[in-house]
């Protein structure tokens, strides 16, 4: 059967390399819980679709820091439903070794949700993290996106 599309929507923090200076989690304290951030919410009208739902994403999210200590950074995808948030995605990349050298990480993905529970509107929501250990957090410079497109069978009319 050919795709129905069935909604898509972009959530756009920061459009260019630079455009934010945001620390990913607190400098001073490392007994805090793991920082993370939020960079992208959206919500999918899937009130049309058909059978086969299906939701494909993809997002972007950079990094810049000064003195990189192999920083684990994980991007996670969730899917809202009612309030209750369900892990759909997740990676974790380490960040490079590199002291006293600017660096900058930029890292993108594409994920898919297939066949979630269609109550006629989904939302989802991209968050990155650095476990409360790091002692140097990593500083969200942009871009930042994170876009998503539901897709369906053509609905039974």
């Amino acid at each position: 059967m050919p795709n129905f599309l069935v909604d898509t929507q972009v959530s756009q923090n920061a459009s260019t390399a630079g455009a934010i200076s945001v620390p990913l989690g607190p400098v001073i304290d490392i007994l805090a819980p793991p920082a993370s951030a939020l960079f992208g919410t959206l919500g999918l009208n899937t009130s049309t679709a058909g059978p086969d739902l299906r939701v494909v994403f993809d997002y972007t999210v950079t990094l810049s820091s000064l003195v990189s200590v192999l920083t684990p950074v994980t991007v996670t995808v969730n899917r809202v439903i009612g309030g209750v948030a369900t892990t759909i995605y997740s990676v974790t990349e380490t960040l490079p070794l590199v002291a006293g050298v600017l660096t900058t990480t930029v890292l993108s993905g594409v994920g898919i949700d297939y066949h979630p529970t269609n109550p006629g509107f989904i939302v989802y929501q991209a968050i990155i993290s650095v476990p409360a250990t790091v002692i140097v957090f990593p500083t969200r410079t942009g871009p930042e996106s994170f876009n998503a497109e539901a897709y369906s069978a053509p609905p039974v009319l």
